[in-house]
């Protein structure tokens, strides 16, 4: 159990310190990927960027096993 929480949240952090790099290649401005603006917060739902890296690691482990 711990393993699985200390792989989640490191997958967490290189998520979130690779962010900005994903942003320049259009993740995050896919169409299906919501942006929400309410009382000068915004709310953020990747949907479709969210299943493009599914697929996309996906494919890496099937390649890779």
């Amino acid at each position: 159990m711990l393993k699985w929480l200390i792989t989640v949240v490191v997958a967490l952090v290189l998520l979130g310190a690779l962010t900005p790099l994903l942003a320049r290649f259009g993740l995050g401005r896919l169409p299906g990927d919501v942006r929400l603006r309410r009382e000068g917060r915004e709310y953020y739902f990747p949907f479709s960027s969210t299943i493009l890296l599914s697929l996309l690691l996906t494919l890496i482990v099937f390649l890779l096993t």
